[in-house]
């Protein structure tokens, strides 16, 4: 089976390909974040409910755009869904270093989450099918989780030092370019050899592939866990918006510049990353490690959030954001997209990621409303402490449950 590339032709390393193109799309996405973090909060000036409310119109984006788009990957092309994801998100990524009014902020972010929409699911789907070695892939999606720690230090190297340099909003355009750029070498170098599309009915095709994917995941127990589980997650990740403002609270220093110190624990947390990561690699087609893993991420979670909640300096908060963002949430990601990965059938996989995306964006927007509502009434430790208890409560909902207990 094939779609748009010739079979003939030299068959190329599916696995490397996959892991190339996510490492260096890690460097020109966490470059452009950590850029568009502290340009938030710096040039723009935007407030905590302001950035709060910016996090729930991405939010809302993705549960808008997600299932659909993963409908056209497995519908169409999750190549062709692939370079239409760079084409947009790239956009989007670049008109923002052009803007530093709320509402036109807006636009730039709307474009990056839709574009992501239709990446997440598709590149999964893409790999799985076209590597077709299912007794490779879970360990290649940790693989690539891990690498997107390496690409992602480069990028905050890269464009740390590119901000600092020649400023914030140019070295955002920059990274924007990038990732359009990247967008052409993936309609370049990508092949599709083990995907039928759709020619002809698509609208009934796709209204079938929705319907078999929302019944696989409301039949299959495994996966309504990891979709309950990962909505929690979410919900409490949604603070991280308010970390770089934390640590400004604390006292982060201003010699050198702010960005020197995000830069700089950008780094360290993605070692940190790469180094837990590295454990689950080894361990994740055990018995049972799916299950374990994803328990014991949460509760770090939630121990870092309360870290950072009750730290009386800006180096103790940044050591429970090392516990979050280094080692928690990367796991908690990884594993669920490995969990899920496992149960979907190939008609739907696409369809069934961008579920697991849309319960992501689902958490996002009831924590980004619910936190910008009391933003302004009670501080930002109150805040942290609450996602700390969500962290926790999406651990407890996996430990009691029996999912992947004997998988």
């Amino acid at each position: 089976m094939r779609s748009d590339d010739d079979p003939s032709q030299p068959t190329r390393d599916v696995a490397a390909t996959f892991l190339r193109w996510s490492t260096t799309r890690a460097v020109f996405h966490r470059g452009w974040w950590l850029l568009t973090s502290l340009y938030l909060v710096v040039e723009a000036g935007l407030t905590a409910s302001e950035l709060l409310v910016y996090g729930a119109v991405l939010a809302l984006t993705t549960v808008v755009a997600e299932v659909p788009t993963g409908v056209i990957a497995d519908t169409i092309s999750r190549k062709r869904s692939l370079v239409i994801a760079h084409i947009v998100m790239g956009t989007g990524m670049t008109l923002m270093g052009f803007v530093t009014n709320f509402e036109l902020i807006l636009v730039p972010q709307v474009l990056w989450a839709l574009g992501w929409t239709f990446s997440s699911g598709a590149d999964i789907a893409w790999v799985t099918d076209e590597l077709n070695r299912p007794d490779r892939i879970s360990r290649l999606l940790i693989t690539r989780a891990r690498l997107e720690q390496v690409g992602a230090a480069s990028g905050l190297v890269g464009f740390g030092l590119l901000g600092w340099w020649i400023g914030l909003g140019p070295a955002i355009v920059i990274a924007g370019v990038g990732m359009l750029l990247l967008g052409a070498v993936v309609a370049l170098t990508f092949t599709e050899h083990n995907f039928t599309p759709t020619h002809e009915d698509r609208w009934r095709t796709s209204l079938a592939i929705f319907r078999g994917g929302l019944a696989l995941a409301r039949r299959d127990r495994e996966i309504l866990t990891v979709l309950a589980a990962w909505f929690l997650v979410q919900s409490a990740a949604e603070v991280g918006f308010l970390v770089p403002k934390r640590l400004v609270e604390l006292g982060l220093p201003e010699n050198p510049a702010p960005i020197v110190w995000l830069t700089a624990l950008g780094l360290v947390t993605l070692a940190v990353g790469a180094l837990a990561l590295r454990a689950v690699e080894q361990r994740i087609d055990g018995v049972g490690a799916a299950r374990s893993f994803y328990v014991v991420a949460c509760m770090v979670g939630a121990i870092g959030l309360m870290v950072v909640a009750a730290a009386p300096e800006e180096f103790t908060a940044a050591a429970g954001v090392l516990l979050v963002e280094g080692m928690a949430w990367p796991v908690a990601r990884s594993v669920s997209e490995v969990w899920v990965n496992r149960r979907a059938t190939s008609d739907v996989r696409a369809t069934v990621q961008s579920m697991l995306a849309q319960m992501e964006s689902f958490g996002e927007i009831t924590a980004g409303i619910g936190l910008a509502i009391v933003a302004q009434s009670v501080g930002l430790p109150a805040l942290f402490s609450a996602a700390a208890a969500l962290a926790a409560l999406a651990g407890l909902l996996v430990l009691r449950s029996h999912a992947g207990r004997a998988s």
